[in-house]
């Protein structure tokens, strides 16, 4: 909550994605790295918070903050932030790439835990996703997440990200719905 407590205070809109946003929504999985997406921002404001967050946590990838961000960010790719002292958990971090990535944040959901605010993947794309992924436990977290959120969801943007990822209708309802 510390990390993403510094991007809120320099007004940086992130997003959690992946394994932990699946855990804030009851997935039984362990979480060893936190992957957050964040909009693209300015090298002054990125110094910012690597100097607020430095003297508690290290970055895995590189120790200079303009390799890390003209090196790794501006380049799409992940930095690895750790806690000092901490094996885990792993902070990934990375500027937004593609529409996808665009979307998770325009459509992020706002979670209270013990009175703190932590913006997650929406279900409507996080379960396509998954679906895209394909692989056996995500298919299955897939089916799990579609089970407890179908109610709630906007299926508009669901089926847009179904549309949008290639997902055939029938592909989606052979995972995600019960077949009895």
């Amino acid at each position: 909550m510390d990390f993403v407590k510094a991007l809120t205070n320099h007004n940086i809109k992130y997003v959690v994605i992946s394994g932990y946003a699946e855990t804030i929504y009851g997935q039984n999985r362990s979480c060893k790295e936190i992957e957050i997406l964040t909009r693209n921002i300015t090298f002054e404001k990125f110094l910012k918070i690597w100097l607020e967050l430095e003297n508690s946590y290290e970055c895995l990838n590189i120790d200079d903050p303009v390799d890390a961000y003209n090196g790794y960010l501006r380049n799409h790719h992940a930095i690895r932030i750790i806690r000092n002292g901490s094996p885990a958990p792993v902070f990934v971090m990375r500027f937004v790439k593609s529409e996808l990535d665009r979307a998770l944040l325009k459509y992020r959901k706002k979670v209270s835990i013990d009175d703190k605010i932590l913006f997650i993947s929406s279900p409507e794309i996080l379960i396509p996703y998954k679906l895209f992924s394909g692989a056996e436990k995500d298919l299955e977290d897939a089916k799990s997440l579609y089970k407890r959120f179908k109610k709630e969801m906007n299926m508009a943007l669901f089926e847009r990200y179904l549309k949008d990822l290639e997902i055939p209708e029938e592909s989606a309802k052979k995972y995600i719905e019960d077949r009895g």
